[in-house]
């Protein structure tokens, strides 16, 4: 298990090794290229161009419906004409006059610290009957720069429109909480939203994710700190939001009418506005008029060859306004930033996207095309992140790819140039070497040759140059070239095969490669091979062991012989018993093992009672089958370590290893008796026979062979005197030799 567990991964490590050994250069690249562009844009040199793309996504975005809930009564220059600043009483019939329509909630967004002409007491009357207005003031740590809200209206009516600029002089941040000393304040815009989603009964809570993030309805809004996004070193001040600004679209084919409806402040005095315009909605009080300056610069604002067009500070409001209510009620997003890990993880993709196409797309048409198609699809994916509520860099994105690109060209050129001086070096050397020799690059093409291995392929030197091995080689050739070479690449370590090689005249040649890899002054990697013909030696080792072969075959035949005639020659021809001379040099060695090893041997005499008989009865081929069974059923009565001979004639011999005693000796003699006086058939006819058994024992009755063998034959002589069918013990004799 723990090896089949271990090849995986050494595969894994293996593969991880290749891909970096052969990405370095690409990974080099890219991490110098996004630490140069990191460096640029920490000192804040991109900003004004991110924010820039960022206004570019705006005004690309699609036009969404109209925000019916709020209405804007714009203080135009002809309302002007009343007097400015604009009389109390004038402020105070106005705002009687919206109230009697119900709207859910008003906004006044111009200043009233100070009472203005005629009409002052009834303003301070009319502030009391209308406790869903929203006054506004301006907040400032210097008491020179405050404007103070106005005094007939609580704290809970009051809120701040101090807006926050860019570096290029544009809005695009909302400041919804701001602390001065001990002193909490709500901004102008969330005042008016919470008052209208308290209605919907949505209240403003801690986010559960982070409790510094406030949450309405179904959105989160993420607070803005000094770097997020674009932004270097940004003022963080208070509890800052980035504002998603809607796109109103119009509600009929005139310009006028689109964005936010607005209605003159003329038009309500005069009862012109349909109550429909102001019931159950936000209204907003603010100046639209040229002459009192109250615009700014939002991302809507720059346009294609025209100038940049401003909006009223009341339009701004209303942005504002109407993102708050949109994410809380319908989850419009939010927008948001990555974290700076994610963004520089996003950057270096682009800058090693840059870095790989320049190196695997060679050629100058091929890489503005590739790098056009990527700008375009960073552009797009950073849109569609754009339209999902995600702000996530381009410009940096932007200038990794293409300086990864010009990098990477750079460098490329830079190799060609230091290719060309290798080839030549190469060319010079390889050419005085007699053996075939060739050099490949990165992309298997040969781009040196030296003339011996041209003329050995068969083909000039302007047919195979920036060409590789499937252009010439049969596939399965091909193949195998370019497995070994990949080998030589990956591991980086010599290689010698032995392969297949077809010449141009379709002769098959067995030649020996030697593969090794090496590197030029600019890190090109030449794979460099040295070949052998190696026919006729493969053709000799052939021959060699063609012979090899016959001569073994030629033994084998001669030891079956030799042991086919030593089995004759041991070994009775009729019975397949051991014959007498088998028997005499099994005895001898068999006495020597029993003298060695203090153990007793036995060897019975056997001889058949009545043969002559059953020869002359039923003729000598019946007697020679009974022989046959009488060999098989010696056999069978023995044990595998005992020897059975047949010594010539009806008479049989069997030596006893390792016996005991004497009585061993006797049981397996009344074995046999048994097993041989069972009746025979024989061609359709039963005959019985019995034997005759003598039993010498070594060292009782003799220590020399001979003597052993003619005692046991004396006995056996004595057992058929005394009435056959029966063993005999020879008589204890000189044990001495």
């Amino acid at each position: 298990m723990s090896k089949q567990l271990g090849n995986p991964i050494v595969r894994l490590i293996l593969g991880l090794k290749q891909w970096l050994s052969r990405g370095r250069r690409e990974l080099i690249t890219a991490s110098i290229v996004l630490v140069c562009v990191l460096m640029l844009r920490s000192i804040g040199l991109l900003q004004s161009l991110e924010l820039a793309a960022l206004d570019q996504f705006f005004r690309l975005r699609p036009t969404e419906q109209p925000d019916n809930r709020i209405t804007i009564v714009a203080i135009d220059e002809a309302s002007l004409h009343k007097g400015f600043p604009i009389p109390d009483g004038i402020i105070a019939n106005l705002l009687k006059k919206l109230q009697a329509n119900q709207p859910r909630v008003i906004g006044l967004d111009i200043y009233r610290d100070l009472p203005t002409k005629d009409g002052h007491e009834n303003l301070v009357d009319t502030y009391k009957t209308i406790p869903n207005l929203v006054g506004t003031q301006l907040l400032s740590n210097d008491k020179s720069y405050k404007v103070a809200p106005p005094p007939q209206l609580n704290s809970q009516q009051i809120g701040f429109n101090n807006l926050l600029y860019d570096p290029d002089g544009k809005v695009r941040r909302i400041l919804l909480y701001w602390h001065i000393g001990e002193n909490y304040y709500e901004s102008f815009a969330l005042k008016l939203a919470l008052l209208y989603l308290k209605s919907e009964k949505v209240l403003p809570r801690k986010a559960a994710n982070n409790p510094e993030y406030l949450q309405l309805g179904k959105s989160v809004f993420p607070r803005f700190e000094q770097n997020d996004g674009a932004y270097v070193r940004a003022d963080d001040k208070g509890t800052q939001i980035l504002s998603n600004f809607p796109k109103p679209g119009c509600r009929n084919s005139s310009v006028d009418s689109c964005g936010f409806r607005k209605v003159s402040m003329l038009d309500v005095l005069d009862d012109k506005v349909p109550r429909s315009w102001i019931e159950d909605r936000i209204v907003l009080i603010g100046s639209t008029a040229p002459s009192l300056q109250d615009f700014v610069f939002i991302p809507y604002s720059s346009r294609w060859m025209r100038a940049a067009k401003p909006v009223a500070g009341i339009e701004l409001q209303a942005y504002f306004i109407s993102q708050l209510i949109s994410a809380a009620l319908e989850g419009r997003p939010v927008l948001k930033v990555w974290s700076d890990f994610w963004e520089y993880l996003w950057i270096f993709a682009w800058s090693y996207l840059g870095a790989v196409a320049a190196w695997r797309i060679r050629g100058t048409i091929p890489n503005i095309v590739a790098i056009f198609f990527a700008c375009c699809l960073l552009f797009l994916s950073a849109y569609l992140a754009f339209l999902s509520g995600w702000w996530i860099p381009l410009v940096p994105a932007l200038l990794t790819l293409v300086g990864s690109v010009i990098w990477m060209i750079n460098y490329l050129a830079h190799m060609q140039e230091e290719l060309k001086r290798s080839k030549e070096f190469l060319q010079q050397v390889i050419d005085t070497i007699a053996d075939p020799i060739f050099v490949k690059n990165e992309q298997h093409q040969w781009i040196v040759l030296n003339k011996a291995y041209c003329r050995f392929i068969g083909y000039p030197e302007s047919f195979l140059v920036e060409k590789s091995d499937v252009d010439f080689f049969p596939k399965h050739e091909a193949d195998v070239f370019r497995q070994q070479d990949e080998l030589v690449f990956d591991t980086q370590k010599p290689q010698e095969n032995e392969e297949e090689f077809t010449d141009a005249y379709g002769k098959t040649h067995l030649i020996a490669t030697k593969r090794s890899l090496h590197k030029d002054a600019a890190g090109n990697l030449f794979l460099v091979g040295v070949i052998r013909d190696i026919t006729q030696r493969k053709l000799m080792e052939e021959e060699l062991k063609r012979t090899a072969a016959e001569l073994f075959r030629s033994n084998n035949e001669l030891k079956l012989k030799e042991d086919h005639l030593r089995y004759l020659a041991y070994h009775d021809a009729l019975t397949g018993l051991p014959n007498r001379k088998y028997f005499a040099e099994q005895l001898y060695e068999s006495i020597n093992w029993a003298k060695d090893n203090n153990f007793s041997l036995g060897l019975l005499f056997i001889d058949l009672d009545g043969f002559k008989q059953v020869n002359d009865s039923l003729g000598h081929e019946m007697g020679d089958r009974l022989l046959v069974v009488i060999a098989q059923r010696l056999s069978n009565s023995l044990r595998a370590s005992d020897t059975v001979a047949r010594l010539g004639g009806d008479e049989f011999t069997v030596i006893l290893q390792a016996i005991p005693n004497v009585q061993v000796a006797a049981k397996v003699a009344e074995k046999i008796l048994a097993n041989i006086t069972e009746p025979i058939v024989l061609n359709g006819c039963t005959t019985k026979v019995s034997v005759s058994i003598g039993i010498s024992i070594y060292p009782e009755t003799s220590l020399d062979p001979d003597t052993l063998l003619k005692k046991a034959d004396a006995a056996m002589y004595r057992a058929k005197h005394l009435g056959k069918n029966r063993f005999e013990l020879a008589d204890r004799g000189n044990t001495e030799s």
